[in-house]
């Protein structure tokens, strides 16, 4: 004798199934973001033509040290909401803000837009940037 009605059953596998997909698209910054992403090719122009831009990574501190953009500040994103002091004074620029593959990159940029900053956020993070031939420092 079965615990639950296949009806309920399904039910259930369909709500699990909604929520999954759900969360996937929430971290991955497809629904409920209150900023934009940019793809590699667009950060790197606005690097190069927009002096209202600064860069932050969000990686640790191991994956900065093996390569990152020149001119990143580096707050890894653990670390994001009690080092907000460091982007104080340019809180009125535009933030492009990287990770590793574009993940950890969408949580900061929730983070900053709630504390009123702009940021945009690197879909495909630094792999993306090289793959666009960004120039990386070490």
């Amino acid at each position: 004798m079965a615990i639950f009605s296949k009806k309920t059953t399904d039910l259930l596998y369909l709500t699990v199934l909604a929520s999954v997909l759900f969360w996937f698209a929430y971290t991955k910054g497809w629904i409920l973001a209150n900023f934009d992403s940019i793809n590699a090719k667009e950060a790197i122009t606005l690097l190069e033509n927009d002096e209202n831009v600064i860069l932050l990574d969000v990686r640790t501190i191991k994956e900065y040290k093996k390569g990152h953009l020149q001119g990143a500040t580096l707050i890894p994103l653990y670390a994001l909401e009690a080092n907000l002091g460091m982007l104080k004074r340019d809180k009125e620029k535009k933030i492009i803000v990287y990770c590793q593959s574009g993940n950890r990159s969408v949580a900061a940029s929730r983070i900053l837009e709630k504390k009123g900053f702009t940021p945009l956020n690197v879909k495909g993070g630094i792999s993306a940037l090289i793959k666009a031939n960004a120039q990386i420092a070490k």
